[in-house]
């Protein structure tokens, strides 16, 4: 399946951002009010500049404690995140993730604007979908439909 497709079929095709120079108690706010797991650090709302995740502030809160909900999500992002095209497949995505060892993909065009973002989440409930319709065309080539 193609990003794409996993595009489409989530529910909202918005990418949440923060501005530089946020504090990471902003972003902790805006990750828990959205219920989503990572945020995209966006000067202009077209570049993904970095990426805060829950991890990231949890780490960061072991490190420091409280004081780092003042800090700025500049000094925890994972800055240049590693992103995806519209037309990449999802087995590469589980490998680019797995490799990587993260959970969140911007998504680019071809300019390098961000047109989605998807999570791990989105992308193994993509991959059930497209398991689901091929035992579907098995199980119809078997029984004769």
């Amino acid at each position: 399946m193609r990003v794409q497709q996993i595009l489409k079929s989530k529910d909202s095709d918005s990418v949440i951002t923060v501005a530089p120079g946020s504090s990471v108690e902003e972003a902790a706010k805006l990750l828990s009010a959205k219920r989503i797991g990572a945020v995209i650090v966006s000067g202009d709302g077209k570049r993904a500049d970095g990426i805060v995740s829950e991890r990231d502030i949890v780490r960061e809160l072991g490190r420091k404690g409280a004081a780092c909900m003042s800090q700025t999500v500049d000094s925890i992002m994972t800055a240049n995140p590693v992103s995806c095209g519209i037309d990449d497949l999802s087995d590469d995505l589980f490998r680019k993730m797995t490799d990587g060892r993260f959970r969140h993909l911007p998504v680019v065009d071809d300019n390098g604007d961000m047109v989605g973002f998807l999570s791990i989440g989105d992308v193994v409930k993509a991959q059930l979908s497209k398991l689901e319709m091929e035992k579907d065309a098995l199980q119809g080539m078997i029984m004769g439909f």
